[in-house]
């Protein structure tokens, strides 16, 4: 049996995006075949995708060299359509009926593993962090957010997109903004542009202490990001702590570097 098209498979199974899912529907084969090919050479690599749905991505993934694709999806009206994907898939494709929230997704598939994902637009965000905790458990992710979301990850001290995301992503890992993606090529467009962000974990990853010393500290400081960083960490020793970091005391977080929100974090960790 020849598995339908991608848009006769939407039609037949009546699937459209759902707004409280966060979904745009990915169509376009040509875009869903460079993001696939942008997650870099998939030989003896198992991929998640989080949100599938008509499952555009899924099929071009399932084209690259991987060994296995892991696809979660908490939309009960796609799974009877990604089910469909999955016996055509000759045991190449999973399917995980759940919600990627409440997942720990470096279980679902033996290393190496990979993930790729259009990533809905309400989730994006905690699921990068998520990820970022366990970077040590992923060789690469290539993501799509909204274009604002991918330009505060891959952001530079200074400018006005820097902020926590920024320095967790790049503290964990080298970030890239590699594809900028129009409202056009998704159904429904959204009202803003989306880009892919190639994310690469470096080889040491911080503690678990040490990654939640460094979230607790750029709450604090770009929580009340105006103010001097003498004021916004008080709660965590202010002047003090800043002044065994050789920070001077009157700076605000923007112009903090990586480097120097990580002596922070390891000072509240106490692994200095």
């Amino acid at each position: 049996m020849t598995l339908p098209s991608l848009r006769d498979s939407i039609r037949i199974h009546g699937l459209d995006a759902k707004k409280s899912f966060g979904q745009h529907f990915l169509l376009d084969p040509g875009i869903v075949a460079r993001i696939a090919a942008l997650g870099g050479d998939m030989t003896g690599r198992h991929v998640v995708e989080i949100g599938p749905g008509p499952g555009g991505l899924t099929r071009a993934l399932l084209d690259t060299k991987a060994v296995g694709v892991h696809a979660v999806e908490i939309d009960q009206r796609a799974w009877p359509l990604l089910d469909e994907l999955v016996a055509h898939a000759e045991g190449r494709l999973t399917l995980i009926k759940a919600d990627a929230m409440a997942l720990d997704c470096a279980t679902l598939c033996p290393t190496p593993r990979k993930i790729v994902a259009n990533l809905p637009y309400n989730v994006g965000t905690p699921l990068l962090v998520g990820w970022l905790r366990q970077a040590a458990s992923w060789e690469r992710m290539t993501l799509m957010f909204q274009l604002e979301v991918a330009e505060r990850i891959c952001a530079a001290p200074d400018t006005s997109a820097y902020g926590r995301l920024g320095v967790l992503a790049q503290w964990c890992a080298s970030c890239a903004m590699v594809m900028k993606v129009p409202p056009g090529a998704f159904s429904p467009p959204p009202k803003v542009d989306s880009a892919v962000v190639d994310i690469v974990p470096h080889p040491e990853q911080p503690s678990a202490s040490l990654f939640k010393a460094m979230e607790h500290v750029t709450h604090l400081a770009f929580g009340q990001r105006r103010k001097m960083l003498r004021a916004s960490l008080r709660p965590i020793g202010g002047e003090a702590l800043l002044e065994k970091a050789g920070i001077l005391a009157t700076r605000r977080a923007e112009t903090l570097s990586i480097d120097e929100f990580a002596t922070l974090a390891k000072l509240v960790a106490g692994e200095n």
